[in-house]
């Protein structure tokens, strides 16, 4: 028994953050094979459509005045972008300071109601058929917008994720390494899920939505920015990847405000798969059930747990087998695992080093990430994560 809940915990591990990155990029290399023409949207007379730049903030003064400069410098019409911050419940002169600026309307509450509060607030203010919403603390690419908005030129697409990129540095610490790595393999996932079908869900630091399309969320909600566009993907609508569309932003100031953001994504990973088990239907949903279950479901639920008890299931085989030597596979492979923990441990005595060797770190991340995520699920489950953001840290550019 302890062998074949070995082999079903290895399939789990192994194609959860291996094998559906090489399956997907299969799938999608075979749909390159010509298709259909897709229905074109009715375009805009002038070309290029009005949009809405919509930026929730809380107490970001000292990265304000980089977004507001970056998002006027955008190569794109100003006369067709209605810049849109919503700064509920700031008191550091975040709100003071965007005031100077005409083209910025302002919408402020004196209370802090919660990121969720004021995106439902604000989406009531949108003048334009696109909403393109963007973190304060992320930078955007000079074509962003011109990227972002032209796969709705296809008229089943009703939601473009955007790119995020982390700032690299020649000497990185292990949360700026580790989350680095991270976001090249999602982007990669991410690129290969919408040139097969469709992206599952979309990052908060860039993605765009046709206004029509939205509906108030959940106050509670954890996750704004997977729900809002899986809500869209769940009407039929596609979810576009737009790579050249990108916002770069710094890492977590180390592996400790990564863990904390990463168990809240974990525990909102977890409040997404309650609220939308039909996704998981596949009579109803084709090909993006099996998506949303190998990109998401499996990642938010199972394979945090799986990893760690691989290393104890291997363990207790080799026990009850103590004559087994190297050329035996669950020999081999649990020392491969001790020595990737002891590479994550040296990561974890290391972490706050700056190094131009930077493979030390990727174990230690991996590790802590879903460390961090049996810890949100469990914080779910028990109902204690809180719905306002606590903000993580950032490093210093």
């Amino acid at each position: 028994m302890a062998e074949i809940f070995f082999w079903i915990l290895l399939f789990l591990v192994v194609y959860t953050y291996v094998g559906y990155a090489f399956v997907i990029w299969i799938l999608a290399s075979i749909r390159q094979l010509p298709r259909k023409p897709v229905k074109p949207a009715k375009q805009d007379p002038g070309g290029m459509p009005d949009v809405c730049l919509f930026v929730t903030a809380y107490n970001e003064l000292d990265v304000v005045e980089l977004k507001v400069q970056n998002s006027f410098k955008l190569n794109y019409p100003k006369d067709k972008i209605q810049y849109l911050w919503m700064t509920d419940g700031s008191n550091d002169g975040t709100t003071e300071w965007l005031q100077h600026y005409p083209e910025i309307q302002v919408e402020h509450l004196s209370e802090r109601r919660g990121k969720i509060h004021a995106i439902n607030r604000g989406m009531q203010l949108v003048k334009a058929p696109f909403v393109i919403f963007s973190d304060s603390n992320t930078l955007l690419s000079e074509n962003a917008i011109q990227e972002i908005i032209r796969p709705f030129q296809d008229s089943t697409i009703g939601c473009v994720a955007g790119e995020k990129r982390i700032k690299k540095k020649d000497l990185d610490t292990a949360a700026s390494s580790g989350e680095g790595f991270y976001w090249k393999l999602e982007s990669f996932i991410k690129q290969m899920d919408a040139r097969f079908n469709s992206a599952v869900g979309a990052a908060g630091e860039l993605f765009a939505i046709r206004t029509a399309l939205y509906e108030d969320i959940p106050a509670d909600t954890l996750l704004d920015d997977f729900i809002i566009s899986l809500r869209i993907a769940g009407k039929g609508y596609k979810i576009a990847y737009a790579p050249e569309a990108y916002a770069v932003e710094t890492a977590s100031a180390n592996v400790k405000e990564e863990l904390k953001r990463k168990t809240r994504i974990a525990a909102g990973g977890m409040q997404s798969v309650f609220r939308f088990p039909q996704l998981l239907n596949p009579f109803q949903f084709g090909w993006l059930s099996f998506q949303y279950f190998s990109h998401k479901v499996l990642r938010w639920t199972i394979a945090p747990f799986a990893l760690f008890l691989l290393f104890i299931i291997n363990f207790l085989i080799l026990a009850e087998t103590p004559t087994q030597n190297l050329s035996n596979f669950y020999t081999f492979f649990f020392y491969c695992q001790l020595v990737l923990y002891l590479i994550a441990g040296t990561g974890y005595l290391l972490e706050n080093r700056h190094l131009r060797f930077k493979t030390v770190f990727i174990p230690y991340y991996f590790v802590a990430m879903n460390y961090a995520s049996i810890k949100g699920i469990i914080r779910y489950l028990r109902g204690k994560q809180p719905a306002i953001w606590e903000k993580s840290k950032r490093s210093k550019v």
